[in-house]
C-alpha cells in the first residue's frame, strides 16, 4: 500500500535543499528509508543523512546508509579509491555514533554484485540521495530515479545556501554575491535530526562490506585488488580522514587566517592555503562547518571576510552556475562570445604546442607550467594562483581551443582531488572566458584575456621555488595519443 504524505512530508517535500526526482510513491510497505550517498561523505552535517532521518522518522522507519564503489567510474585510480575509501570508513563509523545501519561495498574480481541501488531500493519507502550537478552523481541519481518504484528525493549538501532558495536566472558573480550574502545568516545555523527508530537490522539483497573498523592496510588491499589505474598513487598530502579534517580547520583558524590577505596569492607560502578542496569535494567536511570554524576565529575581520566570500561567494556561484546547465563539463558552458573569437583564431600558429604526456608529466618547456601541472601529478591539488596561470597557458600549449578544454578537463579530473566538481569546473570556465573580455584582440586568444607568470615568478623566492617545484619526481602514467573530446556527452572516458 502506498503512504500519502502527511502535512509534516508535505511541507518538507518541497524544502528549497530537497527535490522530488520523480513522481513515485513513499510506500507504506518499505522496510527502510533508503539514503544513498555518492560524494557526500560524513555522517554528522549532512543534510542528505538528516533529510533521511526526519522522513524515516516521520514514517516510523528505520534509515539505511548505503555507499558503493565501482571500478568503471571514469578515471578510477588509486589516488581516487582510496580517497573515497578513508571517507567512506569514517561515514560507517559516524553512523554507528548515531544509530544508523550503514552498509557498503567496493566492486572487484572477489566481488561483483549488479544494480545494488535499485535492488536495495525495491525494499526502501523511499530513496534519499545527493543532488549533484556534476560528472556521474548527477547522472546515476537520473537513472536511479527513473527506475525506483518508490519516490526519490535529491538533497543539496555542497552548499550553505541551497541553490534552488536564490533568485534563478541571475547572470553574474557580483549580483550573485549581493543575493546570496542578504541571506546567508538564515542558513548557517542547522538542525542534527536524530532517529527515533532503531537502527535497520533485516535483510538485504547483498552481503555488505562494512568499512567502519577496517585499518589502513584492509583499504589498501582492497584498492589493490580492483581492475583502476594503479599507476597513479594516492596523495600523501590529503589522508582521507576526519582526523586530518579537524588538524586543517584548527590549521586554518591558527595560521592560515591571520596571514590570509598577504600570502593567500603566493604559493611558495604553506600558509597561503586551506587546502580543504579535496575534503569538501568528497563531502568529508560540508561548508557550514568551516564557515562555523572561521567566524570563531581570533583572525582579523577582513581576512575572515576575504576568505567566506573566496568560500561562499565563488564556490557556489560555480554551483548555482552549474545547476542550470545540463553538463558542465562541456565546453559549450564557456559564453557564445568566448568560443567565437577563439575559433576564429585556431588556426593561428602555435609555437608551444607540447604532446598530451608532456602535459600529463608537467615536462613541457615552461617551467612555471610544469610547476603548477607536478602539484596535480603529485598532490592531486593545486594551489588556487596557480591554477589561474595553469589553465590560461593551456589554449596555447594545444592544438585548438576545444583540445584545450578537452585537455584541462581531462587533466583536472584524472589527477586532482578536487576535480570533477562543479567548482573546477567553474576555473576552467573562467579561463576560457567566463569574464569579461580582455582589451585586446591577441593571437590565439582573441579577446579571452591571457595571463602571464610574473605574478609568480616576481615573488621574492620565486624562480627558486619554480625551479624546485618543476623538478619534483612524480609517477609515470599511461596517457592516450589525445584527451577524450567532450567525453561526457559521448560517454567515452579512456584512460
Amino acid at each position: 500500500m502506498d503512504l500519502p504524505l502527511p502535512d509534516t512530508l508535505a511541507t518538507w517535500r518541497e524544502a528549497p535543499r530537497v527535490r522530488a526526482f520523480n513522481d513515485r510513491p513513499v510506500r507504506a510497505s518499505g522496510d527502510y528509508v533508503l539514503c544513498w550517498l555518492q560524494q557526500a561523505l560524513r555522517a554528522r552535517d549532512n543534510p542528505v543523512i538528516d533529510a533521511a532521518i526526519r522522513l524515516g522518522n516521520a514514517l516510523g522507519l528505520p534509515v539505511l546508509v548505503y555507499h558503493g564503489l565501482r571500478e568503471d567510474y571514469p578515471f578510477a585510480s588509486d589516488r581516487l579509491h582510496r580517497f573515497i575509501l578513508g571517507g567512506s570508513r569514517d561515514v560507517a563509523l559516524g553512523c554507528a555514533r548515531r544509530g544508523l545501519a550503514c552498509v557498503q561495498y567496493v566492486d572487484r574480481a572477489a566481488k561483483r554484485e549488479k544494480g545494488l541501488v535499485y535492488r536495495l531500493a525495491v525494499q526502501a519507502a523511499a530513496v534519499v540521495l545527493e543532488d549533484q550537478p556534476a560528472f556521474v552523481a548527477q547522472w546515476q541519481a537520473e537513472r536511479v530515479a527513473a527506475k525506483a518504484q518508490c519516490a526519490v528525493f535529491a538533497v543539496n549538501a555542497a552548499c550553505v545556501v541551497p541553490p534552488a532558495a536564490l533568485e534563478q536566472g541571475v547572470k553574474t558573480t557580483s549580483a550573485f554575491r549581493r543575493r546570496h550574502e542578504r541571506m546567508r545568516e538564515d542558513w548557517y545555523v542547522w538542525v542534527e535530526e536524530e532517529p527515533t527508530v532503531a537502527p535497520y537490522a533485516g535483510l538485504l539483497p547483498y552481503e555488505p562490506d562494512r568499512w567502519g573498523k577496517a585499518t589502513d592496510a584492509d583499504l589498501d588491499a582492497v584498492v589493490a585488488e580492483c581492475a583502476i589505474d594503479h599507476a597513479l598513487p594516492p596523495s600523501a598530502m590529503f589522508p582521507p580522514t576526519r582526523d586530518e579534517v579537524l588538524r586543517r580547520l584548527a590549521r586554518l583558524t591558527a595560521e592560515v587566517l591571520p596571514a590570509y590577505a598577504a600570502a593567500r596569492n603566493d604559493a611558495s607560502r604553506s600558509e597561503g592555503a586551506s587546502a580543504l578542496s579535496p575534503y569538501m569535494h568528497f563531502g568529508l567536511v560540508g561548508p557550514r562547518e568551516i564557515v562555523a570554524a572561521v567566524n570563531a576565529a581570533d583572525a582579523p575581520a577582513d581576512s575572515r571576510a576575504k576568505f567566506i566570500d573566496e568560500l561562499l561567494s565563488w564556490r557556489e556561484w560555480f554551483h548555482y552556475r552549474a545547476r542550470g546547465m545540463r553538463v558542465p563539463e562541456s565546453f559549450e558552458r564557456t559564453p557564445e562570445w568566448a568560443r567565437r573569437t577563439l575559433d576564429a583564431h585556431a588556426a593561428d600558429p602555435r609555437p608551444d604546442v607540447e604532446p598530451l604526456a608532456a602535459l600529463v608529466h608537467g615536462e613541457t618547456r615552461d617551467e612555471t607550467w610544469n610547476a603548477c601541472q607536478r602539484q596535480y601529478l603529485i598532490d592531486g591539488w593545486m594551489h588556487n594562483n596557480l591554477r589561474m596561470y595553469w589553465v590560461k597557458a593551456l589554449i596555447r600549449m594545444t592544438p585548438d581551443p576545444r583540445t584545450g578544454w578537452a585537455t584541462a578537463c581531462y587533466l583536472n579530473d584524472r589527477l586532482s582531488l578536487d576535480g570533477r566538481d562543479p567548482s573546477t569546473y567553474g576555473n576552467l570556465g573562467w579561463g576560457f572566458g567566463e569574464a569579461a573580455p580582455g582589451y585586446r584582440n591577441l593571437p590565439i586568444y582573441g579577446t579571452v584575456a591571457t595571463r602571464t607568470d610574473r605574478s609568480i615568478r616576481e615573488r621574492p623566492g620565486g624562480p627558486e621555488w619554480l625551479r624546485n617545484a618543476a623538478a619534483r619526481p612524480g609517477p609515470r602514467l599511461r596517457v592516450p595519443e589525445a584527451p577524450p573530446a567532450d567525453p561526457y556527452l559521448t560517454g567515452r572516458l579512456p584512460i
